[in-house]
């Protein structure tokens, strides 16, 4: 990938005109919130995403641009995001599945023997650590494991959003520090670096945020008891094995979408054949739920079965067991489940996409980086660009890719080594995009899990606590590579032959 921005027409942004956007953004989005509540992200805030994004489009216009180049951004943009939907399709399909072939019920039930109050959401913390570790995938781990731990919650009578935040700390902490992850290896490609090496520098960081997480998470079960919400599941476990057939069978597909992930096959294709394994279990082990949602006695039974797993896969499982708590817990899925994020998706990055094409990303970027002075700032105006990157561009891997080609030659100049950029790429870019409604992790996160973005980011405590102790160890200078600076390297020999 190139260091040097993309070429486009035009003259020149002002600092102005690149703020005008943002400053639109930061007025219509709360304004949303405020209006519509959690219902912001059903419509409000797609609005608002497009009419900043018509405010960049004018600048453009304004400053040369073709409209057919900006229209042309758009489309790159949304073409960025292609795979990011197909894999929220696809877990939303999973969810249907999975919870019809037993699997989740399965899950939430070995949750509900195993897991206390007292020492839950470290657990989860630390469960989803050591999984997203091994398969490198956040994505995964809400979709499979995270679904069934907020369903335990649940059962529990615990706080989900809190579940939430636990079930997300350790999936990230997992992502950013596995071999096996894309943002793992797409930072130090950015950056100029070698995979292990970065792994190694961003352990000075990563740990100690993990642990300090776990602290708070441990903190909050204190006294934790199974509160009232339980009480409306009545025996949860019990209802559980009177609608379903359970068993540990069920959790083959689960171990089939690890393996796949292990293995380093691609997410889409990995969670959609883990959803169509889950179809295939429904209709062995639990037929008659599979004919009762296909709703329809006229067809015969081979017809009804697939008809049944075929609507799990595009409208979730709808199940009526008598107990509304378990229906609520349990009626949700299907691809359709997730076009409202696709929408949100669509419109946040076609907003990035035409902030990049028309210069304002870049030229609020190199603001930042005029006022950034010593190493400590520097790192720190990293961390504050791929944030804000997560922001406006509406992606974590533009959050790392845009700061890592604009700030790549700066560290070079400075002597400083590759692996300082490229940690501080993952402690912003990475950690911070589920904390953001409308980037691509947030919407997938909310949607996922159920908890809308803004009840569970008090509560991803990892991800609150990573940037700031990366900030602070900047600052003070600690675990700081240093190369030889840029500058200072004279070719003595004569002029080279190319």
């Amino acid at each position: 990938m190139s260091d040097h921005p993309p070429v486009r027409t035009g003259r020149e942004p002002s600092l102005l005109q690149a703020s005008l956007p943002l400053l639109a953004l930061f007025i219509l989005l709360p304004l949303a919130v405020y209006l519509y509540g959690d219902n912001s992200s059903y419509g409000a805030n797609q609005i608002s995403l497009l009419l900043a994004s018509g405010i960049a489009a004018l600048v453009g216009l304004r400053n040369g641009m073709r409209w057919d180049d900006i229209q042309d951004a758009f489309i790159s943009g949304i073409s960025i995001a292609t795979t990011a939907i197909l894999i929220l399709l696809a877990v939303g399909a999973l969810i249907g599945t999975w919870i019809l072939s037993g699997a989740v019920p399965t899950m939430i039930q070995y949750g509900l023997a195993i897991l206390h109050p007292s020492f839950f959401y470290p657990a989860v913390c630390l469960v989803c650590a050591v999984v997203a570790l091994t398969i490198g995938s956040s994505w995964t781990v809400a979709g499979t494991l995270g679904v069934a731990l907020i369903g335990v919650a649940q059962g529990l009578g615990l706080d989900v959003a809190i579940t939430a935040g636990a079930i997300i700390s350790g999936a990230y902490f997992g992502d950013k520090m596995s071999p096996l992850s894309d943002t793992t290896n797409l930072a130090p490609a950015a950056a100029g670096g070698e995979l292990f090496a970065h792994v190694r520098h961003m352990t000075w960081t990563t740990l100690p945020s993990l642990a300090i997480a776990l602290v708070g998470f441990a903190f909050l079960s204190v006294g934790a008891v199974a509160g009232d919400a339980a009480v409306g599941f009545g025996n949860l476990s019990a209802e559980l094995d009177k609608q379903f057939n359970l068993g540990p069978h069920l959790l083959i597909p689960l171990v089939v979408v690890f393996a796949l992930a292990i293995k380093r096959f691609p997410a889409f294709p990995t969670i959609f054949i883990g959803a169509l394994l889950g179809a295939v279990f429904a209709v062995v082990f639990q037929p008659e739920l599979v004919v009762a949602l296909a709703g329809n006695d006229d067809l015969a039974r081979p017809m009804a079965l697939l008809s049944g797993a075929w609507t799990a896969l595009f409208d979730g499982y709808k199940g009526e067991s008598g107990n509304a708590a378990v229906d609520d817990l349990l009626n949700r899925g299907g691809m359709a489940s997730m076009l409202n994020t696709v929408w949100l998706i669509i419109c946040a990055m076609s907003f990035g996409a035409v902030m990049d094409k028309v210069g304002l990303l870049e030229r609020l970027i190199r603001s930042v980086l005029k006022m950034a002075r010593s190493t400590g700032s520097l790192i720190v105006a990293t961390l504050i660009t791929a944030f804000g990157t997560n922001v406006l561009a509406a992606d974590q891997y533009l959050a790392i890719v845009l700061p890592g080609r604009i700030y790549k030659s700066e560290y070079e100049k400075r002597g400083l080594a590759p692996e300082n950029l490229s940690r501080a790429l993952e402690d912003a870019g990475t950690i911070t995009s589920p904390l953001i409604p409308w980037n691509t992790c947030g919407a997938y996160m909310a949607a996922t899990l159920g908890v809308a973005t803004l009840d569970y980011l008090p509560y991803a405590l990892f991800n609150l606590v990573n940037p700031v102790i990366a900030g602070i160890l900047a600052y003070v200078g600690f675990k700081i590579l240093k190369t030889k600076p840029q500058v200072a390297i004279q070719h003595r020999a004569g002029p080279s032959h190319d």
